[in-house]
């Protein structure tokens, strides 16, 4: 008799258990966007550190502020040139190179070469109020590419 009560009671611990764990992993605030997005168009950022499976190409956005505009429009000015892309984070796919973050960036470039290169959809590692830190599995030779804004 007490066996017949031990495996449901057990059996019931294990579901709840399991339950309360798949919850708390999809916390909306963690899903959230609008901190990141607020976070963003605050004042204007340079490039700090941009790793291109393992090379550092940083001083390629040397001087240029970059500005994440309302209605997401990426401006990057040196005061010679300037130069127009978009920029949108989004909820994470979960079909892409990395489902486990929950936020994407997305940067977009037309041109020129340098600023192409920081066009994808970035996950987002880590944010606060002075920096934003990005980071990308290349799909054409498997290499980790870094980016991290620091505000001005």
């Amino acid at each position: 008799m007490k066996r017949l009560f031990i495996y449901p009671a057990l059996a019931m611990v294990f579901f709840m258990n399991t339950a309360s764990m798949c919850s708390s992993d999809s916390s909306a605030s963690s899903t959230d966007p609008t901190p990141v997005i607020n976070t963003a168009k605050q004042g204007t950022w340079r490039v700090t550190s941009y790793i291109d499976s393992g090379t550092d190409e940083t001083n390629h956005f040397t001087g240029y502020n970059f500005t994440f505009d309302n209605n997401n429009v990426l401006t990057a000015s040196n005061g010679t040139n300037t130069y127009t892309g978009t920029w949108l984070v989004t909820t994470d796919d979960s079909n892409d190179d990395s489902p486990s973050n929950d936020l994407d960036f997305n940067i977009a470039f037309a041109s020129p070469a340098d600023f192409l290169e920081l066009t994808d959809d970035w996950h987002i590692t880590t944010y606060t109020a002075t920096t934003i830190s990005l980071t990308d599995v290349s799909g054409g030779n498997g290499g980790t590419d870094v980016l991290v804004f620091t505000k001005n």
